[in-house]
């Protein structure tokens, strides 16, 4: 009976195919030829890759254009419905031929999209010789259209509103660059989709079309993000009544929240105002008259205070009590500036599928009426500063929940947990980070559809759970960084984890062998910041979807295995950096065909550079500095056009610097210093990328510098050298932020071009042989005046994003997904003397560092009472020059100034007391001049110790513990002229030199005459001399001695001496 049955069943079912073949209808040819017109119109102008769409267009009569990729049929008239062409990268921005769709007479859907992924490709319009403006009027049945990403302007509008029968219309992302003209879709009146997204519109819409949208009455779909629109665009977008989506996320609106302008959409569903600028409070209230909205999204604005609702009285109270919205499913809050406690108002709207108030500013417990929301399935507090405890158990009725993100920002929030107990949700995604967790939550082992994990940031100690990964089948992402695991242990079987970052912990053993195996399908790994040992893996090889992999800062020895990572195509970032490896380094071709980042610095890798490095095309950062590599530096480097930055410091590297170095075109970060490099700087360096950063100092460089090398630099440190001349007069002063030429053999003057130094940073010129005098107009150079000029960076990102991004929920509002964006900053590390000491400035703190050293040179003259208007600077050194005249009352100003050091120079008169106002003096120096006068008393002074004030003898006060009541020291009158406070020292020099001959001269007449104290003279020198004879005899006894003739003191006695002879004097 049941073989009846299912013959019975399978009759039908032939029986129903063949009716449907029956009624089925190839192409039309003529349709086919249009398509194969298409591709041959299309594919000369692409310059990337192409989908498989068209390409699978073959010029084959057997083949059946319906079958084709991207283009369906309808099944009885065979005529093409729906096209999607897959364009790729369209170069040289021709105009599109509408001519070429005429054939598809039926066609309801036309994608004629290309790649995002390049801004400067695509159709730039659009032309048809015979139909003209009335060209897409043809295509009676078109109903959705797809012009996304090209090139686009205001130009194409006449064609497109001959397309009335058009219901959705993808204009996003070209290049419109206009005002928003909306009398230009005035016939498309079907539209019920209109989508504009990122086309740069910009302008306000005059008042006469703020009615216009009225026309539109199907639409109910509006996207305008990603444009230049203000907020007076709403008046405009009032009079869409038959609206249910609007987007205006990505714009340049402002203000407070519109809710009087959109108080007739009452329509809409879904409001989407983020990635703008509105601030001030969220009027809870004046959004009743939008009853139907369902998600509402006012993420990364700048709402202050707290969530409040408008009484009648025109007062606001905090959130409380019960909110308005009924329907409201879906309410995105995050990156904001709310402050205060969770608004429980919100706890009240129970029909709540999604509530993202994360990167705020919220205090407080979080509430336990959260277990109030039994529809929640999406809740992230994310980056505010909850503190106090939160029991996980208050969501255990939430059986919906799927994704659950909390952490406090400051670190004062405690998640409890029951180890019995056992929640009703299986969750998809669990964050837990900064809560003060020390072990791994034991509700965990009940959940078996984990797809992310994320518990960083904690204090769990104890082993890796590898248990996750066995209970958790689908597990893609885990994220244990910042904690305290001890054991790294991995599951018996392999599994599908794509993520893995344990960075930060506490291992310390050997590395597992049999990682690569176990982990196969790995796209990210980061286990830097451990204490891992032994030597690399060889299994590693067998992770062949790996694109990021860092290994730094641990303690992996021995050399490179010999496969090492030859599978792994797709490898985009590798770090070894800060480990004990060995041997060469890539001697041989490697594999890497994509990789853009390679870290191997800090390591003990010897030999020469690589072979293997000439095999990496795309490579943008390399980096292999601190290691202890020999020879030269190979020239064909320089083919590597793709470089970012080039980092080979503190090695042996010998020879002189390649000249192709300079000729690569995006370089942004050549560093070689610290090596053995000798010779000239290469001529011709013009071609250097403009904002580089040039770091060349200790070397054995020597010659001039070249007059284009300061063209495009913003750092040059050429630092302990042996270079010398003048500096050029470059042109380019523009650039130029940080500026070190110290311990070279540089002469003349300081060029009057350093006075339009218009973003310098530091400059630095000591110990050179600069002459003349301190150009005053030096006080025009910025010094951090121009803060707000923040068009140069020190350090060169290499940005990463996985080609894999999963996507773990998605609704109205949210596309929750994991996106591992890895950045690896090439950080620029600069040495400068500041407080008597050199120290080293990255980062952060090299852009708040402003110094000026033009100390150990031979600048003479006063210096410039201009410098006092450097009012940024942090460091000023002009100590170890000639520099005369007074200490400048205008040094009163430099506010900002940490260390001033005017040592070892010929300054006289008093130190003002105006420099008491200098209040963030920490290190102050005169010492070695001719000041006089009082030393001042007060603030930072009384800090100062007397070193500060050593050979300055005319200088009194408590501060050196000599008092001024002496007779021989008198207070200064800082109103008096200089020259009549100040000691005239060519005089005193002068007047020392001739009283000291004078006594010489007097002292030698007296001698020559015979008188009992002369002979009393005489009588002490000849007996210093036999004292010391006969001590050179004890030490010459026994050996053959020469005369000896000795001059007495007396001009006319002389003795002859031949030991051993008894001395004798023959007086005359």
């Amino acid at each position: 009976m049941e073989g009846k049955l299912f013959l019975g069943q399978y009759l039908i079912c032939v029986i129903l195919l063949l009716g449907q073949l029956h009624g089925y209808k190839s192409c039309i040819e003529k349709e086919r030829k249009a398509l194969l017109e298409l591709k041959a119109f299309l594919i000369p102008l692409n310059a990337g890759e192409w989908n498989d769409n068209v390409l699978s267009w073959t010029n084959d009569t057997k083949s059946d254009c319906c079958q084709w990729m991207g283009v369906e049929c309808n099944r009885k008239s065979g005529r093409i419905t729906n096209i999607a062409f897959g364009i790729g990268f369209i170069i040289e921005n021709p105009l599109l031929n509408l001519s070429l769709l005429h054939p598809f007479e039926d066609v309801r859907s036309l994608d004629l999209s290309s790649s995002r992924s390049c801004e400067d490709c695509g159709f730039s319009g659009l032309f048809d010789d015979v139909e003209g403006y009335k060209s897409l009027s043809r295509l009676r049945n078109l109903e959705i259209l797809d012009l996304s990403s090209h090139r686009f302007n205001n130009s194409i509008f006449p064609f497109l509103n001959a397309a009335t029968s058009l219901t959705t219309l993808f204009l996003t992302y070209n290049n419109m660059h206009s005002p928003f003209l909306v009398k230009e879709f005035k016939d498309l009146t079907n539209l019920e989709h209109l989508d504009l997204r990122g086309n740069r519109f910009n302008g306000s819409i005059p008042t006469q079309d703020y009615n216009s949208l009225r026309r539109f009455r199907k639409l109910e779909i509006l996207d305008l993000s990603d444009n230049l629109f203000n907020s007076r665009i709403f008046p405009f977008l009032n009079s869409a009544t038959s609206l249910k989506s609007l987007s205006l996320w990505g714009n340049n609106m402002g203000g407070p929240f519109p809710a009087k302008e959109l108080r007739d959409l009452t329509n809409l569903e879904l409001l989407d105002l983020s990635r703008n600028r509105f601030n001030g409070s969220i009027p809870v209230r004046a959004l009743f008259a939008l009853r139907k909205l369902k998600a509402l999204d006012l993420s990364d604005n700048e709402f202050s205070s707290s969530v409040e609702l408008q009484g009648k009285f025109a007062k606001t109270k905090p959130l409380s009590g019960t909110c308005p919205w009924k329907n409201m499913e879906e309410l995105k809050l995050s990156n904001n500036k709310l402050a205060g406690q969770f608004p429980l108002c919100l706890t009240s709207l129970t029909g709540l599928r999604v509530l993202d108030l994360s990167s705020n500013q919220l205090t407080g417990n979080v509430p336990s009426a959260l277990a109030n929301l039994e529809s929640l399935e999406y809740l992230s507090l994310f980056g505010n500063n909850f503190e106090g405890f939160f029991s996980l158990g208050l969501l255990a009725n939430l059986s919906k929940l799927k994704v659950l993100r909390l952490d406090s920002q400051s670190n004062s929030l405690e998640v409890e947990f029951e180890t019995s107990w056992k929640p009703k949700f299986q969750l998809v995604v669990i964050a837990l980070r900064s809560c003060n967790l020390e072990k791994v939550p034991h509700f965990l082992l009940h959940q078996k559809d984990l797809h992310h994990v994320d518990l960083s940031d904690n204090q769990i100690h104890g082993n890796f759970p590898s248990w996750l990964l066995e209970n958790n089948t689908k597990l893609e992402v885990l994220l244990l960084q910042n904690n305290s695991f001890t054991s790294f242990q991995l599951p018996k079987s392999a599994h599908n984890l794509l993520f893995l970052n344990v960075s930060v912990n506490k291992f310390n053993h050997l590395f597992l062998q049999n990682f690569g195996w176990i982990l196969p399908h790995l796209v990210c790994v980061n286990l830097a910041y451990n204490g891992f040992q032994g030597n690399l893996p060889s299994s590693l090889d067998n992770m062949k979807s790996i694109e990021f992999l860092d290994l730094s800062h641990n303690r992996f020895h021995g050399k490179l295995p010999r496969r090492f990572l030859k599978g792994c195509y797709n490898l985009t970032i590798l770090k070894l950096s800060h480990n004990k490896l060995s041997g060469e380094v890539f001697p041989e071709a490697a594999n890497f065909t994509r990789l853009w980042v390679m870290s191997m610095d800090n390591n003990l890798f010897t030999g020469n550079i690589g072979k293997g490095f000439r095999s990496l095309p795309s490579l943008n950062v390399l980096d292999i500095s601190n290691n202890k590599l020999t020879g030269v530096i190979p020239s064909w480097i320089g083919e590597r056009q793709g470089l970012f930055a080039l980092q080979l410091s503190n090695n042996m590297l010998e020879g002189e610097i390649p000249t192709s170095l300079f000729n690569i075109s995006y370089l942004q970060l050549l560093d070689l210093s610290s090596n053995r490099l000798s010779g000239d700087i290469p001529p011709h360096v013009s071609s250097i990328y403009h904002g580089a950063v040039l770091l060349l100092q200790n070397n054995n460089l020597s010659g001039v510098i070249p007059d284009t090398l300061l063209l495009n630099v913003i750092v040059l440190d050429l630092r302990n050298n042996r270079l010398s001349g003048n500096l050029p007069e470059f042109i380019n002063t523009q650039n130029i932020s940080i500026l070190l030429l110290r311990g070279n053999n540089f002469t003349g003057q300081i060029p009057h071009q350093f006075c339009s130094l218009s973003n310098i940073q530091l400059l630095d010129l000591s110990n050179n042989k600069f002459n003349g005098s301190i150009p005053s107009c030096l006080s025009n150079t910025s010094f951090g005046l121009r803060k707000g000029d923040d068009s140069y960076r020190y350090d060169v990102p290499s940005r990463f994003g996985t080609a894999k991004d999963p996507v773990y929920f998605e609704s109205l509002l949210m596309i929750d997904e994991f996106n591992m964006v890895n950045e690896t900053n090439s950080q620029t590390k600069i040495e400068f003397a500041t407080k008597h000491r050199y120290d080293a400035y990255m980062g952060g703190n090299l852009k708040l560092l402003f110094g000026m050293d033009l100390s150990e040179n031979e600048l003479s003259g006063e210096i410039p009472v201009e410098l006092g208007g450097l009012v940024e600077l942090k460091a000023l050194n002009l100590s170890h020059n000639n520099l005369s005249g007074v200490i400048l009352e205008s040094f009163s100003g430099l506010k900002n100034v940490e260390s001033l050091d005017l040592s070892f120079n010929r300054l006289q008169g008093p130190i003002p007391l105006q420099l008491t106002d200098m209040i963030s003096l920490a290190v102050f120096n005169v010492s070695y001049n001719n000041l006089s006068g009082i030393v001042p008393q007060g603030r930072q002074f009384n800090t100062f110790e007397t070193q500060s004030y050593f050979g300055n003898p005319l200088l009194c006060g408590k501060s050196i513990d000599i008092s001024c009541a002496s007779n021989n020291f008198h207070p200064t009158d800082n109103g008096v002229e200089a020259d009549e406070s100040t000691v005239d020292m060519e005089s005193f020099y002068w007047s020392f030199v001739a009283a000291y001959v004078t006594i010489l001269l007097g002292i030698l007449a007296s001698l020559s005459f015979d008188s009992p104290w002369s002979r009393a003279w005489f009588y002490i020198v000849d007996a210093f001399v036999l004292k010391v004879r006969n001590m050179l005899w004890q030490n010459t006894a026994g050996t053959k001695c020469s005369y000896v003739l000795v001059s007495l003191s007396s001009p006319s006695v002389v003795v002859l001496l031949k030991p051993p002879a008894l001395f004798h004097k023959t007086r005359t």
